[in-house]
């Protein structure tokens, strides 16, 4: 059995502590800062087995060293960031595989955001950690790669399971809708606008979210669909140009 715990960390940061209950294992994915992710698991578990990271980026790694230092954990990045992610044990390329205790994760390298990030996605629990590549409602600034990898890695995603479970590295869901409302309007969107507002006023995250959820409003997803194309007057464009001019707009919205 796997829980899933969501941690906030700086300003708008999500990191996730993993607990496999049967083989009593224990990991984080994305340790933004050390402070507020020891105090859970010192309350909670009083050890930290692995560390997942997405990608380099400070934000995502920056509880690493000093969270391998108190716990002896081992670090699990991509082997293409493997001198820039802190204290990195495992490097692991696209397509491999690995067991957190009856839980196994499958990599997807998904460049774009970075060139080295990466996703963790359990099939058989029906999750992915996506970190800054898919966000509910959004996606990654494409810091560096190019827009066309941005666009493959985010339709790698997309063709997964509809079920799964998206757990992203930001709470920007209120922000990326207010995008996604310039561009369409839709019923779905409605709809989620209302849950999204309560879970805001509330101080409750957003996350997790689905695929399918996004399917039907992230608009970064979207991009074949007519009423995106419309709304852009680019009726007769293709995908990668859509997704092009949507990310452009996003970067200064």
């Amino acid at each position: 059995m796997l829980n899933i715990y969501t941690i906030r960390c700086l300003q708008d940061n999500y990191s996730y502590v993993l607990e496999e209950t049967d083989a009593k294992l224990v990991a984080v994915v994305d340790p933004s800062e050390f402070s507020p992710i020891n105090k859970f698991i010192n309350d909670k578990f009083k050890k930290i087995d692995f560390i997942f990271n997405t990608h380099h980026h400070y934000d995502h790694t920056g509880g690493n060293i000093d969270l391998k230092k108190k716990y002896n954990c081992k670090i699990i990045g991509s082997k293409v960031d493997i001198n820039r992610i802190p204290g990195i044990d495992i490097a692991l390329n696209n397509n491999d595989s690995f067991d957190f205790g009856e839980v196994n994760f499958k990599i997807i390298l998904v460049p774009g955001h970075t060139l080295g990030h990466i996703c963790y996605f359990s099939e058989k629990e029906k999750i992915i950690f996506t970190g800054d590549t898919l966000f509910s409602l959004g996606c990654g600034r494409v810091f560096e790669g190019t827009y066309s990898e941005m666009l493959t890695s985010l339709n790698k995603i997309k063709r997964l399971p509809k079920e799964t479970k998206i757990y992203c590295g930001h709470e920007y869901t209120k922000k990326n809708l207010e995008f996604c409302y310039q561009y369409e309007n839709n019923d779905f969107l409605k709809n989620k606008k209302n849950w999204i507002d309560s879970r805001i006023k509330n101080k409750l995250p957003t996350i997790p979210t689905t695929i399918e959820d996004e399917l039907n409003s992230n608009i970064f997803l979207r991009c074949n669909e007519v009423s995106v194309k419309k709304s852009l007057n680019m009726i007769n464009a293709k995908e990668l140009d859509i997704f092009r001019k949507l990310r452009d707009l996003k970067d200064s919205f």
